[in-house]
């Protein structure tokens, strides 16, 4: 009887008149303004609401990003603007052709099937074995962030609301279930925007977040399925019947189909087509299946995508295709719709709407403080620990949708939606701002320690971050560690780190191939550059010891993988291969700018010294023996002066102690350089410390290896330093260059940095890599670790 009592008060809400058949397309611009209007025609309208939707989204965004807000808060703001602009004081539409009930009812549908291929699609990103794989911390946190202010808010809901009728008590609990929700999606896509995705943080929020997902969204269709039995027994069980059936099904017949795809699609190939859109058919038709059996209807898709193997190739490939309609188009539709269901005319601040109010900050601090609690007890730093506390206590979209589902179930009242719509925006804002301004992953490479190779101490080993993006870029790289020098006494640590761009997942990989060795055939594509590095070390005897390990990431995100582990290794040098590849005839064969842009983020963060490696293609040294006296391979460093000069050539000094190479020091001086000049303090600090580093090159001190020349020239300006510059490319196999100078260098004039065609590479570095110079030397670009007090 209260059912159909409220299915009434419902219905009565608005009267529709619908014309059959209904008009679709119009008629035409011309035609519609001598009848009855543009807007009569279904297809129309909402092209225009899709418009209207979009054009204020996006002008409301263009200011609030400045405050770093989320685009979710715009598409909040608009749904609320938008809901009040067109309603009357009554709550009527105030335009009978724009955003009607029936037009809202159109868009709606749409959105919700979008927000269903959204669900699915965060769920195919999920990377299961995260959990048995999460360890103690992320575990614990995950459990305890859902099931400790689930626990308070239950507890809370038994001194509240006495006076309330039975089905406002019910909903009370169900808005303590609510808000006990991590949700993935929603914290993957807060980290993501807010750049921290692969930040040590940002690695466990997500560990956190699957486990709290995953435990939160089983307790809450074991809620759903107890409340249709309580209406409806027989109904319930047969409900929970097809649901293991269904689950039977994806674990036992479709998860191996795909899996059977992936086995049978050869590496380095997409899925073919047939199968991403089948796959996606049969998401939406799970979909159909829920809602038919009284099941939430993103039940069935969202088990479907958990069971979909995630990353390439089947994975990547759905995502790919839903990518740009679902995140553009759909979910900003869905956020603004459900928006528009708030209506602030009808809100009153009632009993039940104060105990709403009680509940949810109950169940917001209880999260907020067994996070940070949590978080305390492992050890963590405060503050990490309060922003992982405020990241985990963040709503998004998935909160919306069960919102707007409840409130369709008629569990909500316009009160108890309105509150917690609003309260979803404000958690939005508190948690972006919170995290934007008081987290900063950059930090910790911040120091005062010179992490450098000029700084070593004499015997000790030195330690290379060495960066592959490609199978190819190993030889190269190989190449020039064998250069360095290794020797029992001056050993090499190598850490070899494949680096591969995420596609088709969430959440970031990072494998060490030591610890992991049982695992090597999971990442396949790393296979060829760790046989090379392993048999690089153990043709050394002893002088080099190599780690590898993989990272799968975006790449604006991975120069946190690089930073992070260059951190942790203590590692003096990071050497980085260019972006540009050149093939053997000294042509460039393609480039990558998102490598490019990866270098440029390293360059700015790293905590020690950074080199850039311009692989021209000849292979030089590959194949020689080191006691071979029928080839020399010959190495020039260009010093013009500066701590980077300083840093190359400290290097270049290593490789010399090498028989079999041949190093060549051109020191670039002023016409005036042996004058007394009048110069500022710093400028005389910096020429003493280059004094040091070049004297015993200078004065012969290194007499003893046969291999070592040392030059002057003097130049007057850029332009012939330049000349003589690119005569240097067919003489050496290798170049190395320090990426700044000192300033004030009139050997320098004319060599502006901002019309270089490569700024990273540095004035030398930018002339040697141009394509127009055809040569057969490889340059190596580096770059000394900044610190406070960089010269003492």
């Amino acid at each position: 009887m209260a059912e159909n009592s409220s299915i009434q008060n419902v219905s009565a809400k608005f009267d529709t008149c619908l014309e059959l058949p209904p008009l679709v397309n119009s008629h035409g611009f011309w035609s519609t303004i001598t009848n009855d209007g543009l807007l009569k025609n279904t297809l129309p309208d909402l092209e225009l609401q899709m418009a209207v939707i979009f054009f204020m989204s996006q002008a409301i965004h263009y200011v609030l990003k400045r405050l770093g807000l989320p685009k979710l808060a715009s598409e909040i703001i608009t749904g609320l603007i938008l809901g009040y602009a067109l309603r009357d004081s009554e709550g009527n539409p105030r335009d009978d052709g724009l955003l009607t009930t029936t037009s809202q009812e159109i868009l709606g549908t749409l959105s919700l099937f979008g927000f269903l291929l959204f669900f699915f699609m965060s769920a195919v990103q999920v990377n299961i074995k995260m959990i048995p794989n999460s360890g103690t911390k992320s575990l614990t946190i995950g459990i305890v962030s859902f099931l400790v202010p689930l626990f308070f808010g239950t507890v809370a809901n038994q001194f509240v609301g006495h006076n309330l009728t039975p089905s406002d008590k019910n909903a009370l609990q169900t808005v303590v279930l609510l808000q006990s929700f991590v949700s993935f999606p929603v914290v993957a896509s807060l980290i993501s925007e807010l750049r921290i995705l692969n930040s040590e943080l940002g690695r466990l929020s997500l560990s956190a977040a699957v486990v709290s997902d995953i435990t939160g969204f089983a307790l809450a269709t074991f809620f759903f399925v107890s409340k249709t039995y309580e209406m409806n027994p027989k109904g319930a069980l047969l409900d929970i019947a097809v649901m293991l059936v269904y689950i039977a099904t994806v674990v036992f017949v479709l998860r191996p189909a795909m899996l059977w795809i992936i086995k049978n699609t050869p590496e380095g190939m997409p899925v073919k087509d047939l199968y991403v859109y089948a796959v996606i058919l049969v998401a939406l038709a799970a979909g159909l299946l829920s809602n038919m059996f009284k099941l939430q209807v993103f039940f069935g898709a969202y088990v479907l995508g958990l069971a979909v193997p995630d990353g390439p190739p089947l994975g990547s490939a759905i995502v790919d295709k839903l990518e740009c309609f679902v995140s553009g188009i759909y979910m900003p539709l869905f956020v603004t719709t459900s928006m528009l269901r708030v209506d602030l005319t009808k809100s009153k601040f009632n009993d039940l709407s104060k105990c709403n109010l009680i509940l949810f900050i109950v169940t917001y601090v209880a999260k907020l403080v067994v996070s940070l609690m949590t978080s305390l007890y492992y050890e963590m730093p405060m503050l990490d620990s309060w922003v992982l506390a405020f990241i985990l206590t963040s709503k998004g979209t998935i909160e919306m949708s069960l919102y707007t589902s409840i409130k369709d179930m008629n569990i909500f009242t316009d009160e108890t939606f309105n509150l917690m719509m609003l309260a979803n925006l404000a958690v939005v804002i508190i948690a972006t701002l919170f995290v934007k301004y008081f987290y900063d992953p950059s930090r910790k490479y911040a120091g005062y320690q010179k992490r450098n190779i000029m700084h070593l101490k004499p015997n000790s080993e030195l330690r290379i971050l060495a960066c592959i993006h490609r199978p190819n870029d190993s030889p190269a790289m190989i190449n020039l560690l064998d250069a360095a020098c290794p020797t029992r006494e001056n050993p090499i640590v190598v850490y070899v780190l494949h680096l591969i761009e995420l596609v088709g997942r969430t959440t970031p990989i990072f494998i060490s191939h030591e610890k992991h060795k049982k695992s090597l055939s999971s990442v396949s594509s790393s296979e060829n550059i760790i046989i090379a590095f392993n048999r690089f070390e153990s043709n050394k005897w002893g002088a080099v010891r190599v780690n590898c390990f993989t990272t799968v990431s975006l790449y604006k995100f991975m120069h946190e993988d690089i930073c992070t582990l260059a951190l942790h290794k203590l590692t003096s040098l990071i050497i980085l291969p260019f972006h540009q590849l050149w093939s053997n005839d000294g042509t460039v064969e393609g480039e990558d700018n998102m490598v490019r842009a990866l270098n440029n983020s390293v360059l700015e963060r790293a905590p020690c010294s950074v080199a850039i490696l311009v692989n021209r293609g000849y292979s030089g040294r590959v194949g020689t023996s080191a006691s071979s006296e029928t080839y020399l391979y010959s190495v020039c460093m260009i010093f013009l002066g500066g701590k980077d000069d300083r840093e190359a050539l400290t290097f270049a000094k290593r490789m010399s102690q090498d028989s079999s190479i041949t190093l060549d020091v051109i020191h670039f001086g002023n016409p005036n350089y042996n004058q007394v000049e009048e110069v500022d303090e710093d400028t005389r600090w910096d020429q003493l410390l280059d004094f040091e580093v070049l004297k015993d090159i200078r004065y012969g001190s290194t007499s003893g290896k046969r291999h070592v020349l040392y030059a002057e020239e003097v130049v007057k300006d850029g332009s012939q330093m330049a000349r003589m510059v690119r005569s240097l490319v067919d003489d050496y196999d290798l170049i190395i260059a320090g990426r700044s100078h000192s300033e004030g260098l009139c050997k320098t004039v004319g060599l502006d940095l901002e019309w270089s065609e490569f700024p990273e590479l540095g004035v030398i570095g930018d002339l040697l890599a141009s394509a127009e110079i055809y040569g057969k030397a490889s340059v190596l670009v580096i770059q000394q670790k900044t610190t406070g007090n960089d010269d003492f």
